[in-house]
């Protein structure tokens, strides 16, 4: 929660009790940057998972498969299983709703000459493959949270709808697949989805109270080691697809003015310096802005956290270091904080608030 050279430790906050949350994903490695390798899996009655039906992953499977065949990363794949999924459950269906009537099939794909004809909307793999057509043709998509990307072609009324299905799209592509892999440190950013809980590099260096502010070392990000800011600068570049020295967003060079990210105090104005967005609502993946005082953090220096889950309550889990009292400061933490308690959060550029 420190800048560098700074000589005085701020309190740590006294929020809430204490949480934890298991992600799909493998911790960072490092990987070619292709957003995850294209994968396929064969056709057949003998797929298992549990949860589904054979015809629901025989869907699934065929929705790969087009991936494939299009050169489509495992990111990709598993966006468009995850589409498949919010629209029709992975069922080829024969209905419509009251917003589409005329629509059809896995995807749901309208009557309206953009997605072939009814034969097309009613086959999964033409179907399929005209979904992942749209979804190239959306210039970024790799670097879009998966629901964005996913509404950018569906344009559903509501951008997150879809958010709710990634950890079962996820779940199937990587239970399907005849290859093994990560999406994580591919290059490419998967908001929310950075790591597995504690993945921090640097947890087990000293903190400058450990060694005393003259002899302290930084991280490779240019801030003490086990701070609340490291923490969260690390998760920023982590999901900018930045895993590893030299990384992108450093203490620095952050701000264009030439200011530090080394206090939480100067995050917010970090953000509007950046022109990077910023709201109320929790979105996974968001640095957690807490201003001085603000929920029972420092009065001087404030905190920072990242968003890890948000719930249907009304509240978020935040993840972060240096957020409980001694003796289980300058350590990794989670909790679950309602989510009018930040003054704001912090978005990547790839995210947004839900309007």
């Amino acid at each position: 929660m420190l800048s560098t050279g700074a000589t005085v430790v701020a309190p740590v906050m006294l929020l809430g009790l204490i949480f934890s949350m298991l992600l799909l994903l493998a911790p960072a490695k490092p990987a070619a940057a292709d957003c995850g390798p294209a994968v396929s899996v064969p056709i057949s009655a003998d797929i298992k998972v549990d949860g589904f039906s054979t015809e629901q992953l025989g869907n699934a499977a065929a929705i790969m498969n087009a991936g494939k065949t299009m050169d489509l990363s495992a990111k990709g794949q598993m966006i468009s299983v995850m589409v498949a999924l919010g629209e029709s459950g992975l069922r080829v269906l024969d209905t419509g709703d009251g917003a589409g009537p005329d629509s059809r099939g896995l995807f749901q794909q309208r009557d309206n000459g953009a997605w072939g004809s009814y034969a097309d909307r009613m086959n999964p793999t033409t179907s399929a493959t005209n979904f992942i057509k749209a979804l190239q043709g959306v210039a970024g998509w790799e670097l879009l949270e998966p629901t964005l990307a996913a509404s950018k072609v569906q344009r559903n009324a509501d951008p997150y709808h879809y958010q709710k299905y990634w950890p079962d799209a996820v779940k199937i592509v990587q239970a399907l697949s005849n290859s093994k892999f990560s999406l994580e440190g591919s290059g490419c950013a998967i908001p929310g989805q950075s790591g597995a809980g504690d993945d921090y590099p640097w947890k087990n260096s000293p903190t400058w109270l450990q060694v005393g502010a003259g002899g302290a070392s930084t991280s490779p990000l240019g801030m003490y080691h086990r701070e609340c800011v490291d923490f969260a600068l690390w998760r920023v570049n982590q999901q900018m697809g930045s895993t590893s020295a030299p990384f992108k967003f450093l203490n620095s060079t952050f701000r264009p003015d030439g200011l530090g990210l080394g206090s939480a105090l100067t995050w917010k104005a970090g953000w509007d310096a950046k022109g990077w967005p910023t709201g109320s609502t929790p979105r996974v993946g968001a640095v957690v802005w807490y201003a001085p005082g603000a929920g029972g953090a420092d009065p001087t220096f404030g905190h920072v956290a990242v968003v890890k889950e948000v719930k249907d309550n009304g509240t978020y889990v935040e993840e972060g270091y240096n957020g409980n009292p001694a003796p289980a400061d300058h350590s990794y933490y989670t909790r679950t904080v309602a989510s009018t308690v930040p003054s704001a959060f912090l978005y990547l550029p790839v995210q947004e608030e839900k309007k």
